[in-house]
């Protein structure tokens, strides 16, 4: 295998395909980046059983073939080089970087070790547009769970139907948000990694109006733009019904805006930034709502001015979660709504109810 291409060109594609390699693993061939070099062009693949990522770039071969190399290394060498034009080739000692009048080398695999991916899913499709499918993973993906103990929370649940409906939850806090399909071939629902979502948001660079297509295939979902193509392993199991945890009926509405409460909240978690529960309070009374922290450091209690409907009450949650929730929203007032100190309580834009913010309280001990 031999070819030559640009370096800044190389370097971003294997920066983006260097995403899907292992990191900690017994098989050193997840570690690696296959290179695949044909006609007029290469490929670069890595997968690490989960999540997949190849890249296709122009190049001039003079040499047909495949090899895989070290992942994280090939990436860093090769970022180092985006000023030039660069040789890769195949040899004795190795894969072989040329550029300039210097010749470096690095240790490879035979591209037969390499698994096999299937980049050919395509039985059901969905279709939207690249704006509405960013909007709903960023409004969504930070409420997955980050850990391995219940794995299906580590994804996001997709459910297909006239619109596309996607929930995430880490057992403290859930995130709901719906938006437009332009075309769909069956109702489904699917949870994708989180990880995978990400990716794919930002695979997307496309103008406003531009749409995605995505496929899904025997536990495995398909994307590609601009010579990239992601594929994914689905979670299988089941995810916690929606209506099951949401209430619809509550005791206390809260509307007040939405920037003024989030500026109030950071700063009354300055103060209890590192604490274990980091918790911040609001209490809700007759048209103001206070937020207030306390911890070694000090305290902050500030008023914000809202429109209240129900009981007062006092309650007490993690800030991260709160701030959280209120960035994802958009609309210039929101809507609290809750149902005492120790129930759950949901976060919405006034106007349009096409999102939702599921917090659980935490019973604050002073």
């Amino acid at each position: 295998m031999r070819f030559n291409c640009d370096g800044l060109t190389l370097a971003e594609a294997v920066m983006k395909v260097s995403k899907a390699c292992a990191v900690r693993t017994t098989a050193p061939v997840m570690e690696c980046i296959k290179i695949t070099a044909t006609g007029d062009g290469i490929s670069l693949l890595a997968t690490d059983g989960e999540l997949s990522i190849e890249k296709k770039i122009n190049a001039e071969v003079s040499e047909e073939g495949a090899v895989c190399v070290p992942g994280k290394l090939f990436s860093d060498f090769i970022g180092k080089l985006s000023g030039e034009e660069v040789g890769v080739g195949t040899g004795e000692k190795g894969v072989e970087i040329s550029y300039r009048d210097s010749k470096s080398y690095m240790q490879a695999i035979a591209a037969e070790e390499f698994p096999d991916i299937n980049l050919n899913v395509g039985e059901n499709s969905f279709v939207l547009k690249q704006t509405a499918f960013k909007g709903i993973v960023s409004e969504t993906v930070f409420c997955c769970a980050q850990d391995d103990s219940r794995p299906v929370l580590k994804g996001c649940l997709m459910e297909l139907g006239d619109t596309l409906k996607m929930t995430a939850l880490d057992g403290y806090r859930l995130a709901f948000s719906e938006t437009a399909i332009s075309y769909k071939s069956g109702e489904k629902s699917m949870i994708c990694p989180a990880r995978a979502l990400n990716e794919i948001s930002k695979m997307l660079q496309g103008e406003e109006e531009e749409e995605v297509t995505l496929y899904e295939e025997n536990g495995q979902m398909l994307v590609k733009s601009e010579g990239t193509t992601i594929v994914t392993r689905l979670y299988r199991g089941d995810f916690i019904k929606r209506e099951n945890v949401v209430p619809t009926r509550f005791s206390t509405y809260v509307t007040l805006n939405r920037n003024e409460l989030i500026a109030s909240a950071e700063r009354a978690a300055i103060l209890i930034r590192g604490d274990k529960n980091n918790l911040v309070t609001l209490d809700i009374a007759s048209e103001k709502v206070k937020i207030s922290s306390v911890s070694d450091y000090g305290n902050v209690a500030e008023t914000v001015e809202a429109e209240t409907d129900g009981v007062d009450m006092t309650i007490s949650m993690n800030a991260k979660y709160l701030l959280d929730a209120l960035r994802a929203l958009n609309e210039e007032n929101i809507v609290m709504s809750f149902n005492g100190a120790i129930s759950p309580f949901i976060l919405q834009n006034q106007e349009k109810k096409d999102s939702l913010y599921l917090i659980l309280p935490v019973k604050n001990a002073s």
